[in-house]
């Protein structure tokens, strides 16, 4: 199953289209890689929305490799330094209730920790809840 989802997600339109990479899915981690080209702002930086997407994308999968499906029913960044490079979105769970799950992805380039974000995770059980 994990495979299967893995794949589902590095194969999604959207993933494409940012140029996102799966680099990991294992012992709870999940690492996301995504080009730069293309995703510059005004400032010659990589824009806020790509940096969100990517710390989406991680959390996406990080959240989905369990028995249970979730959807996000929250997510926040917080930015912390501009980014030109390659960047890696990490994510791992920080919490776990039977209903809802916590993951935090950290955004880095390179060495450097450009982003952290918080996505809270609900679980879709087949009973409609």
């Amino acid at each position: 199953m994990p495979e299967k989802i893995t794949r589902a997600f590095d194969a999604c339109e959207y993933a494409q289209l940012m140029g996102m990479r799966l680099q990991r899915a294992e012992g709870g981690i999940v690492s996301v890689e995504m080009d730069p080209g293309g995703k510059r702002n005004p400032a010659g930086v990589i824009h806020g929305g790509a940096v969100f997407a990517l710390a989406d994308q991680a959390f996406g999968i990080a959240a989905n490799l369990g028995p249970v499906p979730q959807v996000a029913v929250s997510a926040s960044i917080q930015y912390l330094a501009p980014a030109t490079g390659t960047l890696t979105a990490v994510a791992a769970r920080v919490a776990d209730t039977p209903a809802t799950s916590l993951y935090r992805v950290e955004v880095w380039e390179e060495e450097r920790l450009v982003a952290v974000f918080h996505g809270t995770g609900y679980k879709i059980r087949k009973n409609g809840g």
